[in-house]
């Protein structure tokens, strides 16, 4: 049974993992110089490296929000990090599918900061009829998100690390009782996530989180 129950959709989702899933064995290469003292990569080369990489969701990360959406019957979402909008088509189609039971209307408010993938993220979200139930904002997210129209139902945090805190900050006010906020390799790269955790383990900000056993880690938080 297909997760999303649209083979035209699924069909979209496959190549575009295969290209991601491609593209892995590039990225940890280039991610291991990162690492050397002495062919360390500028920050202009991380950017121009980064810029064609889908960088998506594992499959089995973006299934399990998609199931999570439709139990919530989220309705309203903001997702961190549209990238190439592999994870955004999921996202959709779970608001797709819960307004069409529900009634009403329901939106993915997105972020992205490079305009070249803000563009391809729009020519996926054409192809896979679903551009109606997503709000791209291009640019900064700091300033992208400072409006929002709650309550917002589900949140995925799948950006740079250090703009985490910053968007949490933004969307936390907006946040319905019961919402979830999923964020990706919070095992993985639990370090650089200090000051997210900080924020979320802080009584007076109303979160309860658990790390789920994906591959990096997924990090569940419900807002209480």
């Amino acid at each position: 049974m297909l997760v999303v129950g649209d083979e035209r959709l699924q069909a979209l989702l496959d190549t575009l993992h295969a290209e991601s899933d491609e593209q892995k064995v590039e990225i940890v290469a280039f991610e291991a110089r990162r690492g050397g003292a002495s062919d360390s990569p500028s920050a202009e080369e991380i950017r121009a490296f980064r810029n064609n990489k889908l960088v998506a969701l594992d499959r089995d990360k973006a299934e399990f929000c998609y199931q999570l959406c439709r139990a919530k019957k989220a309705c309203r979402i903001v997702e961190v990090g549209t990238s190439y909008g592999v994870s955004t088509l999921y996202l959709a189609a779970a608001v797709r599918d819960n307004v069409a039971e529900l009634g009403g209307s329901g939106a993915v408010i997105g972020t992205e900061h490079e305009p070249s993938k803000a563009a391809a993220a729009r020519e996926n979200f054409a192809r896979s009829g679903l551009s109606s139930f997503i709000q791209l904002r291009e640019g900064d997210l700091r300033q992208t998100l400072k409006q929002i129209d709650g309550p917002i139902d589900f949140v995925l945090m799948d950006v740079w690390i250090a703009m985490a805190l910053p968007a949490l900050e933004l969307i936390a006010p907006h946040l319905a009782y019961g919402a979830v906020v999923v964020s990706d390799n919070t095992r993985e790269h639990r370090a650089f996530y200090a000051d997210y955790f900080e924020f979320l383990n802080d009584p007076t900000n109303r979160f309860t989180t658990m790390t789920l056993p994906f591959d990096g880690g997924l990090e569940m938080s419900v807002r209480c």
